[in-house]
């Protein structure tokens, strides 16, 4: 089953500095539909503008994966992590029994990412937070993971749960596979590029709600950006 979920049909807040577009209902978006996916329980795809961000704020019980498409993301919590991530790298924070956050774009120029919560499997555990640089290069024409339930197999960084994202940079024309599980649930976006998915074709920041496949045929009808995350 692929369910395509068009951009235009996805929920919209635009707070001035934050453009903010929720694939699952969040805030103010309510649709009872769109709850969430296998465990995944939120995605936003969010334009942050120059010289503003997120103030401190609270998490708990949460695995959340940011992954910056441009420019970049500051990031300072309670537990005295500092860092800085740039265009084409990932942080995770798992916030277990509790962690306040600020993130800002100190940057002169805009910059865009994806947030995606997963719902842990483990929780109360001690929050943590870590980010590493994914050169661009080593993801494309594979996927590569990025964050990982079993990150010492996958070399990518630590989530809480039995779920995988993962990206790849595909050339038009170009195709990738993904095997799947058809028990899981999956969830593709290419921010940039129109791709086709298993034969359905999904323009840039269309959300592709996969389940029940055996595998995940990507083509790039352009130069193509992919982030998937599996789960369960």
């Amino acid at each position: 089953m692929i369910e395509l979920r068009p951009f235009a049909s996805l929920g919209h807040a635009d707070h001035g500095w934050l453009d903010a577009t929720h694939h699952f209902s969040f805030a103010n978006y309510h649709d009872p539909a769109r709850m969430g996916w296998g465990r995944i329980r939120v995605w936003n795809d969010d334009t942050i503008a120059a010289q503003s961000g997120f103030p401190p704020h609270p998490h708990s019980d949460m695995e959340i994966i940011t992954f910056v498409r441009t420019g970049a993301i500051s990031h300072r919590d309670s537990l005295g992590n500092v860092g800085r991530t740039a265009a084409g790298d990932v942080q995770v924070m798992s916030t277990g029994t509790g962690i306040t956050h600020a993130e800002f774009n100190l940057e002169d120029a805009t910059t865009t990412l994806f947030q995606i919560w997963i719902l842990p499997d483990r929780t109360g555990e001690q929050p943590g937070w870590g980010q590493r640089a994914f050169p661009r290069g080593e993801r494309a024409g594979r996927w590569e993971v990025v964050a990982s339930g079993e990150p010492d197999r996958d070399d990518a960084l630590p989530i809480r749960c039995d779920a995988q994202v993962v990206a790849a940079t595909l050339s038009a024309g170009d195709s990738i596979t993904y095997p799947a599980d058809p028990s899981r649930h999956q969830y593709l976006v290419a921010p940039t590029g129109r791709v086709r998915v298993n034969g359905q074709l999904a323009n840039p920041r269309d959300g592709v709600a996969i389940t029940g496949e055996m595998a995940i045929t990507v083509e790039a009808l352009d130069d193509a950006v992919v982030v998937l995350v599996d789960s369960r």
